[in-house]
C-alpha cells in the first residue's frame, strides 16, 4: 500500500484492523497499549525493541495499525510492503489468541505473518531492553 499526502484518511482507516477490547475500553485500551510496547522487531545485539503496531482511537472506534499507517493518517508519504502488513496481522492474531481483543474486521487474515517476524518481550524482560517507537501518537 502506498500512501501519499493526498490519501483520504478514510482509506487509511479502512485498511487498519478495527477491534473491540475483551475487557471493555477502560481496562482493555491500556492493557493492549502496554502489550504492544513489548512486541516488535528486536535487536539482541543492542537489546532494542522497535514497536511495530499501535492501538489507535478515533471517533469511538479502536484500531490496530502499523506505525506507517499512522504516518499516512498524518498526511505523510508511507509505503507498507506485504511484510509490514503481515507483521501487523500476526500481532492482531496474537492479541486475539491472548483474549485481549476481538477483531471487528477480518482484513487481518491475509497476509498472515509468522512468529519469527516479531519479538515478544515478557513483562519482566521489559526493563532489560530499550523500547523504541518509530511513531508517537499525538505528535506530528
Amino acid at each position: 500500500m502506498i500512501y501519499n499526502n493526498s490519501t483520504d484518511a478514510n482509506v487509511v482507516l479502512s485498511n487498519m484492523v478495527e477491534i473491540n477490547f475483551v475487557d471493555g475500553d477502560e481496562e482493555g485500551f491500556p492493557k493492549v497499549k502496554e502489550t504492544l510496547e513489548r512486541i516488535g522487531i528486536g535487536s539482541n545485539r543492542t537489546k532494542t525493541l522497535y514497536q511495530s503496531a499501535h492501538v489507535f482511537h478515533k471517533a469511538g472506534r479502536y484500531y490496530i495499525c502499523h506505525f506507517l499507517e499512522m504516518f499516512a493518517l498524518d498526511g505523510r508519504k508511507a509505503t507498507l510492503v506485504e511484510e509490514d502488513v503481515a507483521r501487523r496481522n500476526f500481532i492482531v492474531k496474537l492479541l486475539t489468541d491472548w483474549d485481549l481483543i476481538e477483531p471487528i474486521t477480518d482484513n487481518y487474515k491475509h497476509p498472515m505473518g509468522v512468529p519469527r517476524m516479531v519479538k515478544v518481550l515478557k513483562h519482566h524482560e521489559k526493563g532489560e531492553w530499550t523500547l523504541s517507537k518509530k511513531y508517537t501518537i499525538g505528535n506530528k
